[in-house]
């Protein structure tokens, strides 16, 4: 969870979303935008626990990947079209007036209206301008996080400031990310011209949101003070803190001395202890992100499919989800597809045919690979052992126990495992988009409940030099037709029934190649001081828990 930015945003209307609660507290379910009727305390500081931080606050570039990026500072700064609410649904933001107008004939495009009375924090206007220059980074600019829809936008018109008309070359169906989701639209009058990346990578003071980032000491905390021109809801709270705390035990040790008011934890054993403390609530759900073991398939032995299918083969996913999670959510189970049961019809079983776990399957395939089990009982090949190392995030004991199970598991199998862990600025901004990896366990964090997913697994999605290191398809599984085809079909699809026969059809293609394994929908967890905090906290898939700060006071 909240490890990776997943971009995708339209809302489908027929996915039924079945989110399931396990929780000794909960906190109360309020509009994400709707204040408080209540008298308001206004002014106090507030502060809380992030696991996570960036390696650079451009947001459009690659170095960007780490969504608590997006839960800290740039959804509470980056004026966005829509809103992802914690119903699972969309709605215009504050930044428009009224709901953009599509129309997909002779070509896609949309209109988006903007309130005539947003702006960036030093008064200037927010304008179509700000469209066409966010549009044109994005589009023809270089190392950037991922290009899906905008390079299907063929001109941006910005004739009207107050009107900004998106004209398509292609129709594009999770269009309503576009200029919001995990990007926003971006000041042109302060950085056309310019070098954004340098401008923006170590923070930057300006703000089309509630907030404005106050500083970020890298390694130590990120702090945002109130934006007192914007146009929404002002914030009430005099400022707020996150302190970067990437251990784990650390982080929970510091919400029970209440050194933070909240922390939004990964799950792992252990975590349910928290469930009893005092004036604390505890709200766990099952939702849209999920964790799997990710293959670089360009490395050798990966690069062969029969090395691929029997570690899948080799690991018992139901073990892993139960030792990890059964004591904060007892029923929950392990997903078969890449995606989770929330996205409805669209969730598939394509993985259940690697499952129980079968070491003579894993004999037979290894064998077709052409390994034979050496005197050590590991595989081998030329004379060389086979040990593979696993990469991800560092001070995650989940993760670590995680590695754990897997090296039993697949020692048995006759496969070596080492565990290397890293920051997550390293692992996300550097080592997986660069393809320095053999394997990578991590968590994709779609933004809705869209299906689309050509941005993990089209070839041209493959971060390269010739596309400026853009894209998210880390796998780097390549020129697989019924993976292209059938995902590049779904992300143009606006037909919601054509694209399930799409989505059916690359998810099995996925599991016939084996670019890696899915794992788990593991819970969403918000744990706060009920004491301490007044105001909608709510589960956001998209932006996290602090999306309603803004609404926010101290008791």
């Amino acid at each position: 969870m909240r490890d990776v930015k997943k971009v995708r945003t339209l809302a489908v209307s027929l996915v039924v979303l079945s989110l399931v609660a396990a929780a000794c507290g909960s906190s109360k379910k309020s509009s994400d935008t709707t204040p408080t009727t209540a008298k308001v305390k206004e002014g106090g500081d507030l502060v809380f626990a992030a696991e996570q931080e960036p390696d650079c606050m451009d947001w459009i570039g690659s170095c960007a990947g780490a969504a608590w990026g997006v839960y800290m500072v740039q959804g509470q700064t980056m004026p966005r079209s829509f809103d992802f609410t914690s119903a699972n649904d969309y709605k215009p933001s504050p930044l428009l007036d009224g709901e953009p107008k599509l129309e997909t004939s002779p070509a896609q495009k949309v209109t988006y209206k903007i309130n005539p009375n947003a702006k960036w924090d030093d008064g200037q206007p927010i304008t179509s301008h700000d469209y066409k220059y966010t549009w044109d980074q994005i589009a023809h600019g270089k190392d950037i996080y991922d290009k899906s829809g905008y390079e299907l936008i063929s001109g941006v018109d910005d004739s009207d400031p107050k009107v900004a008309v998106v004209t398509f070359s292609k129709n594009y169906s999770a269009w309503r990310d576009l200029f919001g989701g995990y990007f926003g639209v971006l000041p042109s009058h302060l950085l056309e011209g310019k070098d954004r990346d340098a401008l923006m990578k170590d923070g930057y003071t300006f703000s089309g949101g509630p907030w404005k980032l106050d500083h970020w000491t890298k390694g130590v905390e990120v702090k945002l003070v109130p934006n007192p021109t914007y146009f929404g809801n002002k914030p009430h709270l005099a400022s707020i803190t996150f302190k970067i705390q990437a251990d784990t035990a650390a982080e929970q040790a510091a919400y029970q001395s209440g050194q933070v008011a909240m922390v939004y934890p990964q799950a792992q054993p252990g975590q349910e202890k928290l469930k009893g403390l005092p004036d604390t609530s505890f709200d766990a759900k099952s939702g849209l992100s999920y964790e799997g073991l990710w293959f670089n398939t360009e490395k050798a032995p990966l690069n062969d499919l029969n090395v691929r299918k029997a570690l899948a083969f080799a690991t018992d996913r139901a073990a892993i989800v139960k030792t990890l999670f059964a004591p904060v959510q007892p029923d929950i189970q392990p997903i078969d597809s890449f995606f989770t049961p929330a996205f409805g019809r669209f969730y598939g079983t394509q993985f259940s045919q690697y499952s129980p776990r079968d070491l003579a399957k894993v004999n037979s395939t290894m064998a077709l690979a052409g390994f034979t089990k050496g005197a050590d009982g590991l595989w081998a090949k030329g004379g060389k052992s086979l040990t593979l190392e696993l990469k991800t995030t560092t001070g995650n004991k989940r993760r670590e126990l995680t590695a754990q199970i897997l090296q039993s598991q697949w020692k048995e199998a006759g496969f070596g495992l080492t565990l290397t862990t890293e920051k997550a600025g390293v692992l996300f901004g550097q080592d997986l988009p660069k393809g320095n990896f053999q394997l990578g366990l991590y968590a994709q964090t779609p933004a809705s409940n869209d299906p689309s997913q050509c941005v993990l697994w089209c070839t041209k999605n493959i971060p390269t030099a010739a596309n400026g290191n853009s894209g998210n398809n880390w796998t780097r599984l390549a020129n697989v037709k019924a993976i292209d085809d059938n995902w590049q079909a779904a992300e143009l699809e606006l037909d919601d029934s054509k694209k399930l026969v799409e989505v059916k059809a690359g998810q099995t293609a996925l599991a016939e190649n084996v670019p890696g394994v899915p794992l788990d929908p593991f819970p969403d967890i918000i744990v706060y001081n009920t004491a301490k905090i007044a105001g909608p906290v709510t589960h956001n898939m998209s932006y996290g828990p602090f999306v309603n700060s803004n609404l926010w006071s101290i008791k």
